[in-house]
């Protein structure tokens, strides 16, 4: 048989497969419409599961084919049934609330909480988000959550992850316990330098100060030193301010550029972070959840239950309506023995088709979900 007879026959089943598939929808709206009356889960577990036996007992030596076609199936029928069905979700209620409190243009000015002091990377990052803003710098990642929850300040900056260094599930923590929403996000390019006094050499630095982050950004070169101690502090313009204000010729910081010229210190050594292409996305939170518009990434925290293929199931739900995920990261849940929370972001907006009942259908699957925001990057 030739090639072009092969794929008319192909035309002509696919074909037929379109239409069977409509039908089949047909009858997943009749399902929703039979639930949503007589106030049913969606998730049939226990029928799906005897469908995908019958299956792939049939199906022979393509029974993982017919498997994987029948689960996807199985997820766009949920899809569509959680469209049309009423049941009331917290994720919707937070959706509605952020559109309807969002205005077409993010705001240029307000109170805004930022780790550290003048000069810091938050700093910059709050120039940034909030070009006209009033700064209120404190000392810790949690004092700007209690200073945005307390509503002190309208708005706080957060480094949310490091190209080089990973997450900062410190903040990723803070998030989920007081309930703060993201509302815009920023991505800054990190140039750290090793300052000290004025005519200081390498030879005579024996300690360095800076914090976590920028240590870790930088360990290749530390790792090479010898007889110098590394101290982490709050913040790298803390540690460039600390450096400037001891006097000792002994000491050392891992900051910025903006922090030598801030401090009045002198750079001793410009390329000592592990890579060149160094940036740190920062959350801009807010007490209340707002969408603006333009909003198109959404950030997750969940968490499913602790079986094979859960996790599965909530890639399926993204991969059936097209959703680009640029993030999935697992962390442990402190206490309990393997098991993981999962930090997600997706390339998507609340206000497109369908993806504000898959959030409500993740909602209602997994065990723990907490939707972080809808927002954009600048």
């Amino acid at each position: 048989m030739e090639l072009s007879e092969i794929r008319k026959h192909i035309d002509e089943v696919d074909d037929q497969l379109l239409q069977l598939f409509l039908q089949r929808m047909d009858l997943a709206d009749q399902v929703a419409a039979y639930k949503n009356e007589h106030h049913l889960p969606i998730l049939n577990r226990e029928r799906e599961r005897a469908v995908l036996a019958k299956v792939t007992e049939q199906a022979g030596e393509r029974e993982r084919y017919a498997y994987h076609l029948f689960s996807t199936l199985f997820e766009l029928a949920r899809s569509r049934q959680a469209e049309l069905i009423s049941a009331p979700t917290r994720v919707a209620a937070q959706v509605k609330a952020s559109l309807e409190a969002g205005s077409a243009v993010f705001p240029q000015t307000g109170l805004i909480a930022c780790q550290g002091v003048e000069g810091a990377n938050s700093q910059a990052a709050c120039d940034r988000l909030l070009p006209r803003g009033n700064i209120v710098y404190v000392k810790t990642f949690e004092a700007v959550a209690a200073a945005v929850e307390s509503g002190l300040c309208k708005f706080g900056v957060l480094p949310i992850e490091n190209s080089s260094n990973g997450s900062v599930r410190a903040v990723y923590e803070l998030l989920q316990d007081h309930r703060l929403s993201v509302v815009r996000s920023t991505r800054l390019c990190i140039r750290h330098e090793l300052l000290a006094l004025p005519g200081v050499k390498m030879s005579d630095i024996t300690e360095i100060y800076s914090h976590e982050q920028a240590i870790g950004q930088c360990g290749k070169f530390l790792a090479g030193l010898n007889g110098v101690r590394v101290i982490p502090c709050d913040n790298t313009a803390v540690a460039a301010k600390m450096v400037s204000e001891s006097g000792n010729r002994h000491a050392a910081a891992i900051s910025s550029h903006a922090c030598a010229e801030l401090y009045g210190l002198t750079c001793i050594n410009d390329t000592i972070q592990d890579s060149d292409n160094n940036y740190t996305r920062f959350f801009c939170i807010s007490k209340d959840p707002v969408i603006y518009a333009g909003a198109n990434r959404i950030s997750l925290i969940l968490a499913c239950n602790n079986r094979p293929g859960a996790l599965y199931e909530i890639l399926s739900k993204l991969a059936a309506l097209n959703i680009n995920m640029t993030k999935l990261e697992s962390c442990p849940v402190s206490g309990r023995n393997f098991e993981f929370i999962f930090f997600l972001e997706l390339e998507a907006s609340v206000q497109e088709p369908g993806v504000l009942p898959m959030l409500e259908e993740l909602e209602r699957s997994c065990a723990d979900f907490n939707f972080l925001g809808s927002y954009a990057e600048v």
